[in-house]
């Protein structure tokens, strides 16, 4: 019997034949061994012996091949920060080496994670060797060229991750090949061509990124009939032609659909409340036409809508006021959208964000605009024809961040809730009929731009507005201000644009010294001063030399300014002349009246001599 056994055993070591082969001889000679306990132990030991060996040669021998492959690869790269240059050598375990993972059992290759590590070169074809490959991610790094054939082996592979990178060529028909596949992101690359038919034999793909290549033609049907996907994204293309009327009959398990960025054309099908897990739904710039589907009502797991930019017409479905989950609307840009904005849609209590910009839409805005909106961080409704008041209820919208009315037929005074958004950053109101008094904004601390212009309010520019430590850019433009232009916007240390012209502000002092403009030397981050067409009078400090060198542009062109020459001539308004010594001022730190300006040396020549061409952008004036 022992002889038996070690014919069995010389007989493995010496043939190509699996080892499963043999497994009845040896189930055979166990039974012989079974009555004598001693002969089975002898039995036992001397099989595993061999096997074990047999096994470390084999195991051996499968590192080899893909230490093999994975050293071809290593050739083929280079980058700044390439650890792979000491870490995958020879001398040590290709499981042992950065991004790679092994199995437990076979210690095979199972995965390839390279992401981010600033790598460059074209993808060999020996990864196709890597047979035990479940998933590879080469995403975020610079590899370019086509991707080789020879991946299209790797049948075992779930995951195929080259977003981020510079791969070109066509999508390959044969990634069709690798059907269990779940996960295929190829984003951000310069592939070109169409999308292959044979992606449909990917039938357990739950993930398909192609977003933001190159890509044109039409997106073949099929795609749609992949019962497993659950991310659709081609976004950022040129694919064109319709959307099928039955593209969600078989996508049960579709959570996100993103195909914005593209020229798809025909109706939204009405049947895309089949998609009765979607919570994502992007089709913002392409050239969809006819109405908003009211089926989109449905859809009462969505969380974010995006249809701007399209050319869609009629009204806003009351129905999207059912989507309970909705955190985020967008509906911009389509100047076929007319009707009111329906009032259910200030009843889902989940919006963050609501987009209805560049539309007709019209009528007023409900008085409990904000009762039911506590989660509201943007309301963005700018160049609409809306009309009536700004609901005094806006300040119930705790959590709002950013205002944007503005380009609308709003009238009324702004409503003093306003200052009490504590949240709030950016408030847009201009261009429309809004009149009274600018309300305190104190409350509003993290305020940064405050854009009134165009409107017809009224009163003095407040001090409190001095108190908004944030603020950056204060546009009071084209409304009937009056009274002295505060003293204190000094305290607005983050400014960077003040534009308040075409009001009635005066300096408020005897003198008509211009005293704001001191205040205006602690706004060392100040760009852009306008305070044209205000009948301040007066003459310009000295000090204005001191504002911050950050200045680009001075604008006070009819302020009925004295002219600030050696000759005394009064001006009824300011010249080419009186700008050019602001500007010497504030440049150069420089007065006419110094006595480096005397006999030849001329203001022009000695700025000819000393300041190089285009240092200083004059803006022309008009009068």
């Amino acid at each position: 019997m022992l002889s038996g056994l070690f014919f069995i055993i010389q007989t493995i070591l010496s043939t190509q034949l699996p080892f499963s082969y043999f497994f009845y001889y040896f189930l055979a000679l166990f039974h012989l061994a079974i009555m004598d306990y001693n002969t089975c132990f002898h039995l036992l030991l001397a099989l595993f012996i061999p096997c074990s060996v047999l096994c470390l040669a084999m195991t051996v021998k499968n590192l080899n091949s893909n230490q093999f492959a994975l050293l071809k690869f290593k050739d083929r790269v280079a980058g700044p920060q390439n650890d792979m240059a000491n870490n995958w050598t020879a001398s040590t375990s290709v499981c042992n080496w950065i991004g790679v993972s092994c199995g437990i059992l076979h210690k095979r290759v199972i995965a390839l994670n390279l992401t981010s590590m600033n790598l460059r070169g074209t993808i060999p074809p020996h990864l196709g060797n890597l047979s035990f490959l479940l998933s590879l991610d080469l995403s975020s790094n610079h590899f370019y060229g086509h991707l080789p054939k020879e991946l299209g082996q790797l049948h075992r592979l779930r995951i195929l991750q080259l977003s981020y990178n510079r791969l070109n060529g066509e999508i390959p028909s044969w990634l069709g090949n690798l059907q269990r596949v779940r996960r295929l992101e190829m984003k951000n690359n310069n592939f070109t061509g169409t999308i292959p038919e044979t992606l449909v034999n990917m039938s357990n793909l739950e993930i398909l990124n192609l977003g933001f290549n190159q890509l044109s033609g039409q997106v073949p049907s099929s795609i749609f009939n992949i019962s497993s996907l659950k991310i659709i994204t081609l976004s950022g293309n040129s694919l064109s032609s319709s959307l099928p009327n039955d593209m969600c009959q078989h996508l049960p398990k579709l959570k996100g659909l993103y195909l914005s960025w593209n020229e798809f054309s025909g109706n939204i099908p009405s049947s895309i409340d089949k998609c009765n897990n979607l919570k994502n739904l992007s089709l913002s710039y392409n050239q969809f036409v006819g109405i908003i589907p009211r089926s989109i009502g449905n859809l009462s797991r969505l969380e974010e809508l995006y249809l701007g930019f399209n050319n869609l017409e009629g009204q806003i479905p009351k129905e999207i006021g059912n989507l309970l989950s909705l955190e985020m609307l967008s509906i911009q840009a389509i100047k076929g959208l007319t009707g009111p904005i329906p009032s259910p849609i200030f009843n889902i209590s989940s919006l963050k964000a609501i987009g209805l910009s560049e539309n007709n839409l019209s009528d007023s805005l409900p008085n409990d605009v904000c009762q039911h909106l506590p989660k509201l961080e943007g309301l963005d409704l700018i160049s609409n024809e809306l009309s009536g008041n700004i609901p005094s209820s806006i300040g119930k919208c705790n959590n709002l961040r950013i205002l944007s009315l503005s380009i609308n037929k709003f009238t009324g005074i702004i409503p003093r809730s306003i200052g009490n958004l504590t949240q709030l950053e950016e408030l847009y109101l201009a261009l429309n009929n809004l009149e009274g008094n600018l309300p305190s904004m104190t409350n509003a601390l993290k305020l940064e731009y405050l854009i009134l212009r165009g409107n017809k309010l009224s009163g003095n520019i407040p001090n409190s507005i001095s108190n908004v430590s944030m603020l950056k850019f204060l546009d009071l433009v084209d409304n009937l201000f009056s009274g002295p232009i505060p003293k204190t916007l000094g305290n607005l240390r983050h400014l960077e644009r003040l534009q308040i012209m075409n009001n009635n502000l005066i300096t408020g002092s005897a003198d008509h010294e211009w005293t704001f403009l001191s205040s205006l030397t602690n706004c060392r981050h100040l760009r852009k001063i306008v305070v044209s067409g205000n009948p301040l009078s007066g003459v310009l400090p000295t000090y204005i030399g001191n504002l911050s060198t950050s200045l680009q542009r001075f604008y006070a062109d009819h302020c009925e300014l004295e002219e600030f020459g050696s000759t005394g001539i009064v001006s009824i308004k300011c010249d080419v002349y009186s700008y050019g010594i602001i500007l010497i001022e504030t440049f150069t730190k420089k007065k006419p009246t110094d006595n480096l300006f005397a006999e030849e040396v001329t203001i022009r020549h000695w700025m000819e001599c000393s300041l190089p061409k285009g240092a200083i952008e004059i803006a022309i004036l008009i009068y």
